[in-house]
């Protein structure tokens, strides 16, 4: 392979001599590729050559990156842009590129072979819709393909809302275009998405070969010929799709299903999707040539938009909380090579089922007896039985996985174990109890992490012989499907504890919050007021479906009537007699909420609640419910002020939890909130919200609501601080 002398900085460029041109991506500086000014600009100085050189015959583009193809635009350009003419502008050089990229082979005769490995994700895969072919490796957990801009309030910018569905399906790249979410290989290569899927470490070599091929041949510029798509194509679900699609009459009928659906589902709070829909609507209308120009105008409202800001927002927080190692210093965390679960229940066996596929590490559940300890084995089984089924693990791994797991009833095996998570009843004199068996047998450097939700981590080490080493780890329900982490540090626990922890957390998947102790910590804290409003409006008479239809508008995933069934009514009851013992009447639930627990009302697990449930599946309205809170008439109210009167009271809640530090911080806040309690993402979170909406604002209405409802809507200081100097939370 001969090399050529043209200056690039980030791609890597090689000619062979069967004239094949090979361009390796290899952005300098970053584990990862991204589609910014400086390697988009490398790899379209680069279409003069390709289109003019004669003897250049093909091009495969692949990454010199170990890990990735390439995972999408640069977020962080992208998030300085406030001119939406100007991100028109940049994104129309884009759609020139890419359309000479693609008139290689049209135009010119020159198969472009896309060579993926690794996540190939928005403006990678639209670099990879411009090529004629895609080969990507086989890895199922490497590997993955999609347009994920609507998570970030984007649509696909430079073609893809064009390119995806003229390959694979109007249905289909609707489906991946408006959710957003990505597909491995295989499922790739049965859909018509990439045309071949090989073993990685021969990837460039059989992209080469294909090249060659496909020199000269006819159906270069339709993609190519594979096996998948021919089994794609003749599938009922796909001759169905083309009744549909090839008709004006039945695009329309597709396109308003599509609408109805994601309106149902984004309830009119993400724009992005609507946008998507209208410019690939546009495309199939009208053409490509109007689709490409209704795109990049979609784009250019989008991308000033308060929810892509928001969104970015969050992105970046994450990202953030990948480097943060939960302290100030310096501490550096140390090996967990093996786990002991205490507990077996739902908490217990998704912690060890995480630890099993995420973290790797093996993992020993005690429970106090032999059926115990079988249904926290049995957890794990079935959830390894499920990843199968969904094609996320070839059986071997599962049953390597699941060789992972032991179970036990005695205290035998802990003598090694690196960290101990506790996961019992929400019971102080049981915690203490168990964390000094475990101190009594485990080694010196044993980390014991209680995944309580309520209790302080300085009561539970009250009498610890090493309180340095006891930390909280707070997991949600179900564990292997919850992104968050929330753990929780006292005055006491060591640095290197946490920054153990917090790498742990890392390896099962979490994204990882550090707070501070306390009653409730963070999470759990900001739920109190926000579940005792709810409470407070049922007793005034406010249906039960109007209050949770009214906060699912608002943007929850849920209505909070349904999720205290959800978490138990008994669960809350004891909860909210913690948070009131600890921090007084603010937090005293109404009085209505005792007598749901005297009727044994315990929400979907006895199938007693606020709605009725029959084999497990929630029903309507439980109406019975409302004589025992002690209600005889109903009440409307405006939506607005549901939402203000349940919604405030979370955010003036984590306003106090940043000034009491108890947060280390708004974008602490803002993380814990969306990935742990479904704070509507569009928002980016309460602090983000209060900077969007105004502190002024949302003192004024939570004065408004304290003089009409008494001082549990008194605005926390830091609030009035914020409403005085403007200062932001999140700048």
């Amino acid at each position: 392979m001969t090399s050529t002398e043209m200056k690039l900085t980030h791609i890597q460029f090689e000619v062979d001599d069967a004239g094949v041109a090979t361009i390796l991506m290899d952005r300098q500086g970053d584990a990862m590729n991204t589609l910014g000014p400086e390697l988009a600009g490398d790899l379209f100085s680069l279409l003069d050559r390709l289109e003019t050189d004669p003897a250049i015959k093909a091009v495969v583009i692949g990454s010199a990156k170990p890990t990735n193809f390439l995972a999408g635009a640069d977020i962080r350009w992208l998030r300085h842009i406030d001119d939406a003419e100007d991100s028109v502008e940049l994104l129309n050089e884009a759609h020139k590129g890419f359309r000479r990229l693609e008139d290689l082979t049209t135009k010119h005769g020159k198969p472009v072979v896309a060579a993926i490995h690794g996540p190939c994700l928005g403006g990678g895969m639209e670099l990879a819709l411009a090529c004629s072919m895609r080969v990507a490796s086989n890895d199922e957990k490497a590997t993955q393909l999609g347009q994920p801009e609507v998570k970030l309030g984007l649509i696909p910018g430079a073609g893809g809302t064009q390119r995806l569905p003229r390959l694979i399906g109007l249905a289909a790249g609707l489906d991946l275009i408006l959710t957003g979410k990505s597909v491995r290989p295989r499922k790739a290569l049965k859909m018509g998405l990439i045309d071949e899927a090989v073993p990685r470490e021969f990837l460039l070599e059989i992209a080469r070969k294909r090249a060659l091929e496909a020199i000269g041949r006819s159906d270069a510029d339709d993609g190519g010929f594979s096996f998948g798509k021919l089994k794609s194509w003749l599938s009922p679900a796909h001759i169905q799709g083309l009744a549909l699609e090839d008709n004006a009459v039945g695009r329309k009928v597709l396109f308003a299903k599509a609408e109805e659906k994601l309106l149902a589902e984004t309830k009119g709070n993400y724009p992005a999707p609507e946008a998507a829909l209208r410019a690939v609507k546009a495309g199939a209308d009208h053409g490509i040539e109007a689709g490409y120009a209704a795109e990049l105008d979609e784009f250019g409202e989008l991308i000033t938009s308060p929810q892509a800001k928001a969104l970015m927002s969050i992105f970046f927080a994450s990202q953030d909380l990948k480097k943060d190692t939960g302290t100030d210093g310096d501490a550096i965390p140390r090996s967990v090579g093996k786990v002991a679960v205490l507990g077996g229940g739902l908490m217990g066996g998704g912690i060890a089922a995480v630890n099993t596929t995420s973290a790797r590490v093996p993992t020993r559940i005690k429970e106090i007896d032999d059926a115990g300890v079988g249904r926290g084995l049995d957890y794990v089984s079935k959830y390894l039985a499920g990843q199968v089924k969904r094609r996320r693990m070839h059986q071997r791994a599962a049953d390597k996985a699941m060789q992972l797991v032991t179970g036990t009833t005695e205290w035998n095996g802990f003598g090694n174990v690196d960290l101990v998570i506790e996961a019992v009843f929400e019971d102080l004199a049981l915690k203490q109890s168990i964390l000094a068996d475990v101190e009594a047998i485990v080694g010196e450097d044993t980390i014991f992490a209680s995944n309580t939700s309520s209790i302080p981590i300085a009561h539970i080490a009250a009498e610890a012989a090493h309180p340095e080493r006891v930390i909280g780890m707070h997991y949600f329900s179900p564990v292997e499907k919850m992104p968050l982490l929330e753990i929780i540090v006292t005055d006491q626990t060591a640095d290197w504890v946490t920054a153990t922890c917090v790498e742990f957390g890392k390896k099962q998947g979490k994204t990882v919050i550090v707070v501070n102790d306390g009653f409730g910590f963070y999470t759990t804290r900001v739920l109190g007021p926000y579940m005792n409003e709810v409470y407070y409006l049922l007793t005034e008479g406010v249906k039960i479906e109007d209050i949770d239809s009214a906060m699912v508008a608002w943007g929850f995933p849920v209505g909070p009537v349904t999720l205290s069934d959800e978490v138990g009514i008994d669960v809350g009851a004891k909860i909210a007699k913690i948070m009131t013992d600890e921090f007084g009447s603010r937090m005293a639930p109404p009085a209505g909420l005792d007598g749901l627990v005297a009727d044994d009302r315990k929400g979907r697990k006895n199938g007693r609640g606020f709605y009725l449930y029959e084999d497990g599946k929630k029903g309507d309205v439980d109406e019975t419910v409302y004589a025992v809170i002690g209600v005889d008439s109903h009440k409307s109210m405006d939506r607005e002020l549901i939402q203000d009167r349940v919604g405030l009271q979370f955010i003036n809640e984590a306003a106090r939890c940043l000034e009491e530090g108890v947060l280390r911080s708004a974008r602490d806040g803002d993380v814990g909130a969306i990935f742990g309690l479904g704070f509507p993402p569009f928002t980016g979170g309460p602090f983000s919200y209060v900077d969007s909406v105004g502190a002024k604002e949302i003192v004024a209405k939570l004065e408004t609501l304290a003089e009409e409802h008494g001082s549990r809507f008194e605005p926390a200081n830091i609030l009035k601080e914020h409403a005085t100097s403007g200062e932001l939370f999140r700048p």
